[in-house]
């Protein structure tokens, strides 16, 4: 029985009645009836023979707020109180409480205000008969479909006697949900979800893009038969546990239902076939993130993965559920807000009885995430971390002349395929277990820089006037200190020529006293203000969160501390990208380009103008050739180039006390002198026993050439 429906018919002739009776209303333009009590006096004789008068009822307007509060505060107990005895009678409280409960929380409602409609004289409240009231309301609030506003609300409320007074109750029924819901119909809800923006290189190669995948899965009816057989092999192929496999099957409840194992990616054709060979082995096709470059780009896109709970608590208030997937490192992450979209919603509401569309609540469309498209090259990215995979360290390629990143690599690396997928067992031991961790990001991180700043002190000597080219410095030995009040430390070198000894020299050599020296002529404040045009102390102009390269911990408070910042020791630390954009300025006639990793239509800038003073870029032009091409230059190797390069080694001890054996890292910056097009600064971890800076010169020397080959820029 749905009752109702019969209700409604009935509210229509009261109106009807209530429209004959009340002409009069409609010709003033009123519209409202406010009943408060059954009559204009109530009189009952009590046992002294007395009359006493019926308190009046609550005026129906003031019932609809309490009830307007509850369903606002989702106190649906205070609202089933407020039910007519004939609406309780059809639905008990706990269905009630229940139905509200699950529909308000489905369509993730908030805010929500019920407010009456009004006239000239206020709420609209219709009189139908002494103990009968209409009232209209309209309702808006906040869901997963965005802001919905319902109008067209017919609340009927009646008069029943109470213990003292009367009062006026809600001849509820579902049309109070929705105004076009009867009692079967059902209310159902769900999140549209945009497409993640992808992330494709300079060449619109694609670097994080949306894609196929296989998901592998069992059917337990057909599975079970041949399980002691099958789970063993397919262990085998995947390359992990059997008993993965067995949790899944033994957690298979239906039968006939489908129960994913792993996810491979679309072009593990081959696997595939050969795990749905097995009896009961399924697959179905997925859509997900994809990572064309591998761990060769790893750990500057990144990947995104399930949120935690803590990263919903570091996002409130901005659409994210548990269920929901983020960028956890990398531009993945750096770029998370942009590439994620907004998500849409529909509330829509089915016939109970056909199962077909009754009426669109609510609907708003979701909006894609944004694309990015990066100076990034892929040809340049790969080969860059093709070359030096076997290594632990990091390098960058840029663009000289206008700023552009062509490649940030980081080593050992990881292949974010596989977080999207699965990870084999063997692989998740390797992670475990490798002394150089794969998941950290060593291209944003800084390094002591060692002989490769030697660039800097000598454009800053140079600009200031403290340094003449043609100066022959009479140093003698290998040790110096300028007096006995540096006490046991001395400035070392690796080689005394056995003569005065020239910036050229300096250089050709890589004389750390010679530029120790330099550093002290400068000064500390004239040192710091000439680092400061190369940027250093400030973060690089970049959405990418690079550490901000420092001169020291304090400033160069230390006469010890200032001379060996002169040749990149000391407290210095700046990344592989920093370097790069260093020697970047002997291609733009000494302006320091601002880094860009995207290309989003803006013209490359400078970052800061006259690092180097133009008229000193041919001399140390001229002068870092002749290292790389100098036999007795540090950057010089047997290995021909194909390609011209100015360049500069570079070897940073890193000692945790003065009686500590030093460890290792070796650099060498290099960048093409005929119409540059690239410049490539590459560190290496722990070279000590390969031969140092030397180790790099030609890992950097043989990326030179086969990038340039490639015409990786355009």
């Amino acid at each position: 029985m749905r009752v109702h429906r019969s209700k409604r018919a009935r509210l229509g002739r009261q109106l009807a009645m209530f429209w004959l009776a009340g002409l009069l209303f409609a010709v003033t333009g009123c519209q409202q009836v406010i009943p408060t009590q059954p009559s204009a006096t109530s009189a009952a004789t009590t046992t002294a023979g007395t009359t006493a008068t019926t308190p009046p009822a609550t005026p129906p307007a003031n019932v609809f707020s309490v009830y307007a509060r509850a369903w606002a505060e989702a106190d649906y107990e205070t609202l089933y109180a407020l039910l007519s005895a004939e609406a309780k009678a059809r639905v008990g409280q706990d269905t009630f409480v229940k139905r509200y409960q699950n529909i308000f929380a489905g369509i993730e409602a908030r805010e929500l205000e019920a407010r009456l409609h009004t006239n000239e004289s206020g709420p609209s409240v219709v009189l139908v008969d002494e103990k009968t009231a209409i009232l209209a309301f309209a309702v808006t609030m906040q869901t997963l479909a965005g802001p919905v506003t319902l109008d067209g609300y017919q609340m009927r409320m009646v008069l029943e006697p109470g213990a003292s007074q009367p009062a006026w109750k809600i001849d509820w029924d579902e049309s109070l949900i929705f105004p076009n819901m009867d009692e079967k119909d059902k209310v159902q809800a769900r999140i549209l979800h945009p497409k993640r923006g992808e992330i494709r290189d300079r060449n619109q190669l694609g670097l994080a893009v949306n894609g196929d995948l296989i998901v592998i899965g069992i059917a337990p009816g057909r599975f079970a038969a041949g399980k002691d057989e099958a789970i063993p092999k397919m262990a085998e192929l995947l390359g992990i546990s059997e008993e993965r496999i067995w949790k899944v099957f033994d957690n298979a409840k239906n039968p006939d239902w489908f129960y994913p194992v792993v996810t491979l990616p679309a072009d593990a054709g081959d696997l595939s076939a050969q795990l749905t060979a097995i009896d009961g082995v399924l697959y179905q096709k997925s859509q997900g993130r994809v990572y064309p470059a591998g761990a060769a780009a790893g750990l500057v896109i990144g990947y995104i993965g399930p949120i935690t709970a803590e990263e919903l608590d570091r996002h409130p208030g901005e659409g994210y559920t548990a269920q929901d997937k983020i960028g956890k490192m990398g531009l993945e992450q750096v770029y998370e807000a942009r590439l994620r979209g907004s998500k849409g919603g529909e509330i829509t509401l089915v016939d109970g009885d056909s199962g077909q569309l009754k009426d669109v609540i609510a609907r708003i469309e979701p909006v894609d995430g944004e694309s990015i498209t990066l100076a990034l090259d892929v040809t340049c990215q790969i080969g860059l971390y093709d070359t030096m995979k076997e290594d632990a360290g990091a390098a960058a390629a840029i663009d000289p002349a206008t700023g552009e990143i062509l490649a940030l690599v980081s080593t050992p690396s990881f292949d974010p395929n596989l977080l999207q997928t699965y990870v084999p067992d063997a692989v998740q031991a390797d992670w475990n277990t490798a002394v150089k961790n794969p998941f950290t990001n060593r291209f944003k991180v800084g390094y002591a820089p060692g002989s490769v700043f030697k660039l800097v002190t000598a454009a800053i000597g140079l600009k200031q006037g403290t340094l003449e080219p043609d100066e022959m410095l009479p140093i003698s030995g290998k040790q110096w200190q300028p007096d006995a009040s540096w006490g046991d430390y001395m400035v070392t070198r690796v080689k005394d020529p056995g003569w005065p000894v020239t910036l050229s020299d300096a250089f050709l050599f890589s004389d750390n006293i010679y530029f120790a020296q330099q550093a002290l002529r400068i000064g500390a404040d004239g040192f710091s203000r000439g680092a400061a045009l190369f940027g250093i102390g400030e973060p690089l102009p970049i959405d990418y969160p690079f550490q901000v390269s420092q001169l020291a911990n304090q400033g160069l408070n230390r006469e010890v501390l200032l001379a060996d910042t002169g040749y990149g020791q000391g407290e210095i630390l700046v990344s592989p990208l920093h370097v790069a954009l260093f020697y970047s300025t002997l291609a733009t006639g000494g302006d320091l380009m601002a880094p860009i990793l995207e290309l989003d239509g803006r013209a490359p800038s400078v970052w800061k103008e006259q690092a180097v003073a133009e008229r000193d870029v041919p001399l140390l032009t001229e002068i870092l050739l002749e290292v790389v091409e100098d036999k007795r230059g540090s950057g010089y190797t047997n290995e021909p180039a194909q390609t011209r390069m100015l360049g500069k080694t570079g070897t940073a001890e890193l000692k945790k006390s003065l009686d500590d054996e030093a460890e290792e890292n070796g650099w060498f910056v290099a960048m093409n002198t005929e119409q540059p097009r690239l410049t490539i600064a590459m560190i290496v971890e722990d070279v000590k026993e390969r031969g140092g800076s030397h180790y790099v010169v030609p890992l950097v020397k043989r990326a030179m050439d086969a990038l340039l080959a490639d015409e990786i820029t355009p």
